[in-house]
């Protein structure tokens, strides 16, 4: 099974959701500025919410899929929205591209908000929910 990692993350949220994971799953998490080079039974893809929407860069990457990719499993992080889950599948959608219908979100800390998260055991959840995946 080929799976991938891929994430954009400005504050290092979703960057240590996105180590957790590929650590669980056996691959290197590479940020979206690393296109897909081959098709891909599974992708997790991490992003964050940042004014109430996804980066440019998760959606200029998406648009640049141009591999065969299986699936795509979402994980977040975000301070105030619950998750990044439905702009990514619209867009998704557009490429014709499945996405699984579970996901993995919690929060991110910003500014005052949510001190410290994710967490140990944030990143130990976002590990064990890979994991299920590939079992």
């Amino acid at each position: 099974m080929k799976i991938a990692v891929r994430y954009y993350s400005k504050g290092g949220n979703t960057k240590k959701l996105a180590e957790a994971v590929a650590e669980a799953v056996g691959v290197e998490a590479k940020t979206t500025e690393a296109k897909l080079s081959e098709d891909v039974d599974i992708l997790f893809l991490g992003s964050s919410v940042y004014a109430a929407g996804i980066d440019k860069s998760v959606k200029e990457f998406i648009k640049g899929i141009d591999v065969k990719v299986g699936k795509v499993v979402n994980f977040s992080t975000a301070a105030i929205l619950k998750s990044t889950y439905k702009q990514v599948a619209k867009l998704l959608e557009e490429k014709k591209i499945p996405m699984d219908k579970d996901e993995f979100a919690c929060r991110g800390s910003f500014a005052m908000m949510h001190k410290g998260k994710p967490d140990e055991q944030d990143c130990k959840a976002a590990a064990d929910f890979a994991k299920k995946f590939i079992s």
